[in-house]
């Protein structure tokens, strides 16, 4: 017997979480609440929870709104950015339409130049990240930090106290510890549930503006999946993958689904939709409160930092904890830092891991499903 009949609806209730978000943020707009929208994991959310401000993820994972954005962004760029750029001008996403402010990061140079063009039709606030995590980069760091709190507080009125960045650090790492456990029912093996209604519920939570609210749901989901595991409701015995690379959305399931529908399972995410967004906390109790929230973030590790070594830390450490068969590097068309890093992820897994690894790029089409299935299928074939 497999879990997911067991739970259908929760997993739908996670599922469509973002979509029934829409009424919620704007009635938190109408409140009086400001609300800070932001595309990327390097954003400080804690600084924005001090704030009194509702922070929210904008629109970035379709190909829906990308031929609005090829009437002024290159074709050949990374549909990621092209996709944020699209929502955005058209109006279709309404996270970016009740947000107050967009912040921005200097991820990369496709990003920077697009919020250049953003900027014409929305407030944003630019935050500029050193491409190394070294001690300069941390002083870096840290003074955009202290400069992104000094304009929120000008621009809603408010004093954002040690008290109050400390109290939503303590909050934030209350959702990341939920967010983390029921990523780790997948430790299980069988797995308990499918990758698929792992994402769902994970994703899905992040569109939950209660944050006491979200971290019982996912708590209490937590804990009904780990029940039914223990009555016996679980997965057949199948291939156990990884996905690493850029971050996944509806876009991109196209991935996990040739992976699900071939006979694998995805077990962990190690991508910014995964465990880059929740693996670290901060030291709520640290002395330098700021410094603390600064370095929470400055350790993710994204592509864009040189070198990047707590990327190949956390995935070795999620390879060992989840018994991974096999680890699928998902990369977009024309993401040039994640496309030239796979070759050293590839040689990290396959010769420091041990273990079989697949490299592929892609784009928010239909266009290559046929082939990402051949692919795929071959790969667990081989596992």
């Amino acid at each position: 017997m497999e879990i997911i009949k067991e739970l259908p609806e929760v997993f739908e209730e996670f599922s469509e979480q973002r979509r029934n978000s829409f009424l919620s943020v704007k009635e938190i707009k109408e409140s009086g609440t400001p609300v800070i929208g932001a595309y990327c994991t390097y954003f400080p959310q804690e600084v924005a929870m001090a704030a009194g401000a509702a922070p929210i993820g904008l629109c970035s994972m379709s190909d829906e709104a990308i031929p609005e954005a090829e009437k002024d962004l290159p074709a050949n760029l990374c549909p990621l950015i092209k996709a944020s750029y699209g929502f955005a001008k058209s109006d279709k996403c309404p996270y970016f339409h009740f947000s107050d402010v967009v912040v921005g990061e200097t991820t990369c140079d496709g990003k920077k130049k697009m919020y250049e063009l953003m900027s014409d039709f929305k407030e944003l606030y630019l935050m500029n990240l050193p491409n190394s995590q070294d001690e300069e980069g941390r002083k870096l760091w840290c003074a955009e930090v202290v400069k992104f709190i000094k304009y929120l507080e000008e621009k809603f009125g408010v004093e954002i106290t040690e008290d109050k960045l400390r109290d939503a650090a303590r909050l934030k790492n209350r959702e990341r510890d939920a967010q983390r456990k029921i990523s780790e029912v997948m430790m299980h093996d069988p797995a308990p549930i499918t990758g698929e209604n792992l994402f769902n519920a994970v994703y899905g939570s992040t569109f939950k503006f209660d944050k006491e609210e979200l971290v019982e749901s996912l708590n209490s989901l937590t804990n009904r999946i780990e029940d039914e595991y223990n009555h016996g409701n679980m997965l057949d015995k199948r291939s156990r993958i990884l996905i690493t690379g850029c971050p996944m959305g509806s876009g991109t399931m196209k991935v996990v689904n040739a992976i699900e529908n071939n006979g694998g399972v995805v077990v962990c995410y190690e991508n910014c939709s995964g465990y880059k967004n929740f693996d670290r906390l901060v030291d709520a109790e640290a002395d330098d409160i700021i410094g603390a929230i600064a370095d929470r973030y400055l350790k993710i590790g994204c592509s864009v930092m040189t070198p990047n070594e707590n990327r190949y830390e956390l995935l070795g450490r999620l390879i060992d904890q989840y018994n991974v068969d096999g680890v699928v590097d998902m990369s977009l068309t024309a993401c040039l830092t994640y496309n030239i890093e796979s070759k050293s992820i590839g040689k990290f897994v396959t010769e420091e891991k041990g273990i079989p690894y697949l490299s592929m790029e892609t784009d928010y089409s239909k266009a290559d499903v046929g082939q990402l299935n051949t692919r795929i299928a071959a790969f667990l074939e081989m596992l």
